[in-house]
């Protein structure tokens, strides 16, 4: 049994890259420096990671960094243990070569067969064997733009090479954030339970405007959208994400929509539903009222004031109503309820809208703007999941596991 301290950091974020292998190889770029937080995220999901360095990448960072970083000795040459067969070879035991940063020397070299770097060496060995390989590049601006480079990057997609494109600025071609890559992993590692599989998702509390300052919205933190995403994402789907203000998710496949009122947010799903769509999920606190809103500021200082609410349209109806046949999951708050009476709501919701499964807690409890959350699954069926319990992703995780079950 490995006693390094940094398996203690094992699945402690999730388990999305459990019994995974990853071979990191680390080429002679600045940003070789990011490799050492890299390594420690992948092994919080669940990951082995064994690193394979570059000479020139030893010139940047030592290996025992990433030896630290990873929990196991770095290979820094080939030995009788013939080690790229090991891990990239046939039966090797690589899910997955990730060579980040990848310079253009690498992507040039990887491209035309040419071999003589420890990364290059266990790239060619991949090729050969259909081993997944992701690549990061990192370099000037002016080495991204050499058309030969840029030719290098399409040969490798034609070999099924998965390229993270790196961040344009500065007069740099910037390596992608940790936060990219780790999501790219997991989605290329996930098994693609939906793959293929276009999925709008609202989420946050909508904004209702009473003047040029002033609104009327709700306590949503937009954390369930945001982990419905997210795993989503993973899971292969092509995903948008319709909600007051976009967070800058990771992730090229998501697509983010602001929508700030009821009727934008309604709007908005509609317009991408027509765009083509298999499911909506609708996490979002919609506004149940809203108010003609002034073009001036409500002067402060009165004694009091009246504010005249109307009822908004409802997103779930409108919906149905365009769409007969669209699986839509929604939503069900309520506030210090018994179970019985909570999911009784949910089989109403379910009822009123013909929804294939009703994510439903006592938010007088907890799950409104907190990190964690309770709820119970109702589908359309009458079975119910829960209390399942856990942050958002857990339940993120959850709601899409029943649904794929559901679904088939």
């Amino acid at each position: 049994m490995n006693n390094h301290p940094t398996f203690l950091l094992t699945r402690t974020s999730s388990d999305s890259l459990r019994d995974k292998t990853i071979v990191l190889a680390v080429t002679g770029s600045i940003a070789a420096v990011r490799t050492i937080e890299l390594a420690r995220e992948l092994i919080r999901r669940g990951a082995s990671v064994r690193a394979v360095m570059s000479e020139a990448a030893q010139g940047i960072i030592h290996p025992d960094a990433l030896h630290y970083a990873t929990g196991q000795p770095v290979i820094t040459r080939i030995t009788g243990a013939v080690e790229h067969v090991e891990y990239c070879g046939e039966d090797g035991v690589a899910d997955l070569l990730l060579v980040t940063p990848c310079t253009a020397n690498t992507i040039g070299k990887m491209a035309l067969g040419i071999d003589d770097t420890l990364p290059t060496t266990f790239a060619t060995t991949a090729l050969g064997c259909s081993v997944p390989i992701m690549v990061v590049p990192a370099m000037h601006g002016s080495m991204y733009s050499h058309p030969g480079v840029l030719e290098n990057i399409e040969k490798l997609k034609q070999m099924r090479v998965h390229i993270l494109d790196p961040v344009l600025a500065e007069k740099t071609a910037k390596i992608a954030s940790n936060e990219d890559i780790v999501l790219e992993v997991e989605r290329l590692l996930g098994g693609g339970s939906m793959e293929g599989r276009k999925v709008v998702i609202t989420g946050g509390g909508t904004v209702e405007r009473i003047d040029p300052i002033r609104i009327l919205t709700n306590r949503s933190s937009g954390r369930t959208g945001i982990a419905l995403a997210l795993e989503a994402y993973r899971r292969g789907a092509d995903v948008t994400l319709v909600q007051p203000v976009p967070p800058g998710l990771p992730g090229a496949g998501i697509t983010e929509v602001a929508a700030e009122s009821a009727e934008d947010m309604t709007r908005c799903v509609l317009d991408e539903i027509e765009k083509g769509c298999e499911m909506l999920i609708s996490s979002a606190a919609v506004s149940d009222y809203t108010i003609e809103p002034l073009n001036d500021k409500i002067k402060s200082g009165k004694d009091g004031i009246t504010l005249t609410l109307r009822p908004t349209g409802k997103l779930l109806q409108t919906v149905r109503g365009h769409y007969p046949d669209l699986d839509m999951i929604g939503f069900k708050a309520e506030t210090n309820v018994s179970r019985d009476e909570l999911l009784k709501s949910a089989r109403n919701l379910m009822d009123r809208y013909g929804l294939v499964m009703v994510v439903a807690n006592d938010v007088g409890v907890s799950g409104m703007g907190t990190e964690d959350n309770t709820v119970y699954l109702l589908e359309s069926s009458g079975i119910v999941t829960g209390p399942v319990t856990g942050n958002k992703q857990v339940i993120a995780g959850s709601i899409l596991d029943r649904y794929l079950e559901v679904s088939g």
